[in-house]
């Protein structure tokens, strides 16, 4: 599973799927990020990290409450991406986006009031070290903010396609626990571990669910039929079939459909979400 998630491909075929479902994906995101920023609190004036930026929502987010005389910096693995976020950027917004890994990019030291993340942290292939570094571009007494994913299992995203395609294919082996992937901070006395690593204090990992819209129609058919295709381009389902015939992708997507079916939602599929919400601070000398 952790080479699904290897660098070049968020410059290849995961970050163009993403690209592409952007609109959707920020849908369901977004009420994570929303959660996120509350408890990160940008205040006026602020200078910003947003690691993982994706397609720059939370980077837009994030200027709006900076305002003209702060500046957001988002940075992410993925050209397309950025490309995107960069298309769609507030005209005057106080931000710039920059291809490079956070982790161990060149940073300005002592830069920034604040580090944020929306599901941008849990790729890194060496945390502790990730961690770390991105510290250090922290003002003395500076905070971090970040949202993501809690267990699979807790998450219908993955949960209910997976589920439906079991017996279909060979059972897809877990990925390793502490792997670079979305789930790899899924444990809580892991995310503290890190972060005690890493010279944070003041650490807060808080639970934070949610339902949120997966796919999108004009009519209840519609938004089924969307979701199964976004399933089918993004997520584990999509790799877990991605060299089946089609045959077998054919009877998946029925099976999928189905259990998407169970879940309530008109104009999408709403589904159960289970993320963390986590907070820290640099020490202050």
């Amino acid at each position: 599973m952790a080479e699904a998630y290897k660098v070049s491909d968020w410059s290849g075929a995961n970050g163009a799927h993403w690209v592409s479902n952007q609109v959707r994906l920020d849908a369901m995101l977004d009420v994570f990020g929303a959660e996120a920023l509350a408890a990160a609190a940008p205040r006026e004036g602020e200078r910003v990290l947003d690691i993982g930026c994706g397609a720059g929502a939370s980077s837009f987010a994030l200027a709006a409450k900076v305002g003209a005389s702060g500046h957001v910096l988002g940075v992410d693995i993925s050209a397309p991406l950025l490309e995107r976020a960069r298309l769609i950027a507030p005209t005057g917004a106080p931000l710039a986006f920059e291809l490079a890994d956070a982790g161990g990019a060149a940073l300005p030291q002592a830069a920034f009031d604040l580090l944020f993340s929306r599901f941008g942290v849990m790729f890194f292939t060496d945390p502790t070290a990730a961690f770390t570094h991105m510290r250090k571009a922290l003002k003395p007494g500076g905070r971090l903010s970040f949202v993501c994913w809690r267990g699979a299992a807790e998450n219908d995203w993955v949960r209910l396609p997976m589920g439906a395609i079991k017996g279909m294919i060979p059972d897809v082996p877990p990925p390793n626990a502490e792997a670079p992937g979305p789930f790899s901070f899924g444990d809580q006395a892991r995310i503290e571990l890190i972060l005690g690593a890493a010279g944070f204090t003041d650490i807060a990992v808080l639970p934070f669910d949610h339902d949120i819209p997966f796919g999108h129609g004009n009519t209840r058919e519609a938004a089924l039929d969307d979701a199964v295709a976004m399933a089918f381009e993004v997520g584990p389902l999509s790799r877990a079939l991605a060299d089946q015939p089609q045959e077998i992708r054919a009877r998946a997507a029925i099976a999928v459909r189905k259990a998407f079916a169970q879940r309530p939602g008109e104009n999408a599929v709403m589904i159960d979400g289970a993320a963390w919400i986590v907070t820290a601070l640099s020490p202050a000398s």
